[in-house]
């Protein structure tokens, strides 16, 4: 390998646009600035977001107040009232949840809350339940897992 044969790779390299050299070069008289106006100036460079003195959209739209915590946890919610739908011993999960439709997905956690009337024994096995949900559950003779 020799120095003086070294050279780049094909296409990796490109020759810098030469502006203001006549107008044979393709780029003389405005050189790429266009005709008049603050962007011909030398000095037009303005700032992202400068709308030429015009209010700009971030300053017209409102600002957002509050916090939104990106951990927050939604739960499905099903009553206790609606599990009286199972059989005595069910185990009741989310998959048995899907199957009687008193959830939509699979993928979000299920809290049980206590508003209604348990007269069924099931064993209850979800991510979260109120403690007057327990409680019913638990009156009814199931168990809360």
């Amino acid at each position: 390998m020799k120095l003086n044969a070294m050279k780049p790779k094909v296409g990796s390299t490109k020759t810098r646009k030469r502006v203001g050299r006549g107008n044979a070069s393709g780029s003389g008289t405005y050189c790429g600035r266009g005709c008049k106006g603050q962007g011909q100036r030398k000095s037009g460079n303005v700032r992202p977001g400068f709308e030429g003195g015009q209010t700009p959209l971030i300053s017209r739209l409102p600002k957002l107040r509050g916090f939104n915590n990106p951990n927050k946890v939604i739960f499905q919610v099903v009553n206790v009232g609606s599990l009286n739908d199972f059989k005595d011993g069910t185990e009741v999960n989310i998959q048995t949840l899907l199957e009687k439709r008193l959830v939509a997905k699979k993928d979000v956690p299920v809290k049980v809350l206590g508003n209604g009337k348990l007269a069924k024994k099931i064993v209850l096995k979800v991510q979260k339940a109120s403690k007057t949900a327990k409680a019913k559950v638990i009156a009814a003779g199931g168990k809360v897992l």
